[in-house]
């Protein structure tokens, strides 16, 4: 493979200056650079593949998606997926378009698999949507790979907008996260300025500020929220409760408006369903057992083409590691609710630990590691991550390259290239995509 890695014609401090270092303030995080003032090369064909293969996986996700809501038991939701018994009644609501989700690859000399899929609070979005695309512009003759990423974005809010609209819910569309998170701030006001240019009445207001009055609607500033998009986990905000009411259970309350009818969620509630790891173990079961579909429920779910695609696009995962034990091959393990590789473990084919990633703060090591220990687990074959080479402030880093697919409304969006360890944890490091295609100029543009 070529060499992925181009270093930009710049210092840090440099580039991410001016409007950049306004528009994404998080350029450095935990004490050190995140963005880095570099770029990941891809062959156009490569990208191609990419546009291909991720969104024949968002395909695949819909299909078991819509098997899980209508044809699997509460039981199954609960002890295979982790859900939390308050989200399964929103979480069976159909929505029929779904918002972001950003997939991650492995892509190496034997190919191209999904490891993972974040359908419910993706992040990396303005870095993707806008900064990749302004470094790439100024300072190469290549193409940057999420030049489209903003329009997606508008064309799948403006669907469920309307969708929502369609069951009753009109009004201030409120995007909200914690305040005190610049990161997360950042995204979340990103896509409410590309929905705002829609010409929707569009409000940011930090969680804390929200109101929720049990069965009548969730309000802020005294008005009522009709659709409601939250950079905060399902399977954090159903355990939320207000202490100054009694520790009333303000997440399920949350929830029992959006079964009511009373607010449109984005990500809608389904999301939990394909958030959840054991999803992806769920998918394998299925495609595994695929020729006893139809004698279970009346019809074959998979057709050809899916059966194709998993095959060449997913990994085994199964929700007990003894298939690779047994077969002597290495594994991963994965809490179901992990994120940012948090839960994750490596283990070798005799089934030995290798590694863990338990997060940047040692301080909350413990019980960040009694959080992930107490979820259930799958467990995925373990494919090999391309090697990566970086310059950064604090020396050449060799590291791993794992490569985000967003789609966006079931199409599409962009790249999110991080480089970082086996397991890539909240220290990677973020180089856009290009893709080479050349444009008019030379190496630099003034």
């Amino acid at each position: 493979m070529m060499n992925r890695i181009v270093q930009l014609d710049g210092d840090h401090d440099e580039i991410f200056s001016g409007e950049i270092a306004q528009r994404i303030p998080y350029h450095r995080m935990n004490g050190k650079q995140y963005c880095l003032p570099a770029i990941t090369l891809f062959q156009p064909e490569e990208a191609g593949a990419i546009q291909a293969a991720s969104e024949s996986v968002d395909r695949i996700y819909r299909k078991v998606l819509r098997f899980a809501q209508q044809y699997l038991p509460d039981e199954f939701l609960v002890q295979q997926l982790g859900l939390h018994p308050a989200l399964l009644s929103a979480a069976r609501m159909q929505v029929p378009y779904h918002g972001v989700s950003r997939q991650d690859w492995i892509i190496n000399e034997h190919g191209m698999k999904c490891i993972e899929n974040n359908t419910d609070t993706p992040t990396g979005i303005p870095e993707t949507a806008y900064l990749a695309e302004q470094l790439i512009h100024t300072y190469t003759t290549f193409t940057a790979a999420s030049i489209g990423m903003r329009k997606e974005i508008q064309t799948a809010f403006d669907r469920l907008i309307r969708h929502y609209a369609e069951q009753g819910l009109s009004g201030p569309i409120v995007f909200s996260s914690y305040g005190w998170h610049l990161e997360d701030r950042t995204n979340t006001e990103y896509l409410m300025q590309a929905v705002n240019e829609l010409g929707y009445e569009t409000l940011y207001v930090p969680l804390e500020e929200l109101e929720i009055i049990p069965g009548d609607g969730l309000y802020a500033g005294g008005r009522r929220i009709a659709v409601l998009y939250r950079l905060y986990p399902l399977e954090y905000l159903i355990h939320d409760t207000d202490e100054e009411q009694g520790n009333m259970p303000i997440g399920e309350a949350l929830i029992q408006l959006v079964e009511e009818g009373k607010l449109g969620l984005i990500n809608p509630a389904q999301s939990i369903i394909t958030q959840s790891k054991g999803f992806m173990a769920l998918i394998w079961s299925l495609y595994a057992r695929r020729d006893q579909t139809e004698e279970f429920v009346g019809f074959t779910l998979f057709d050809g083409t899916d059966i194709e695609d998993i095959d060449r696009y997913l990994l085994p995962t199964y929700y007990e590691a003894a298939p690779f034990v047994q077969a002597g091959t290495p594994y991963v393990a994965k809490g179901y609710w992990g994120r940012e590789g948090k839960g994750t473990s490596l283990y070798d084919g005799e089934g030995q630990f290798k590694q863990a990633e338990w997060g940047h703060e040692e301080a909350d090591v413990l019980e960040v590691q009694d959080y992930y220990d107490n979820q259930p687990k799958i467990y995925q074959h373990m494919f090999p991550m391309q090697e990566a080479h970086v310059e950064t402030e604090e020396g050449s880093f060799d590291g791993y390259l794992l490569t985000g697919a967003y789609v966006i409304g079931g199409r599409y969006a962009g790249l999110l290239p991080r480089i970082g360890g086996k397991i890539t944890g909240d220290m990677a490091y973020y180089c856009p995509a290009a893709i080479t295609y050349t444009t008019q100029g030379g190496s630099r543009r003034e």
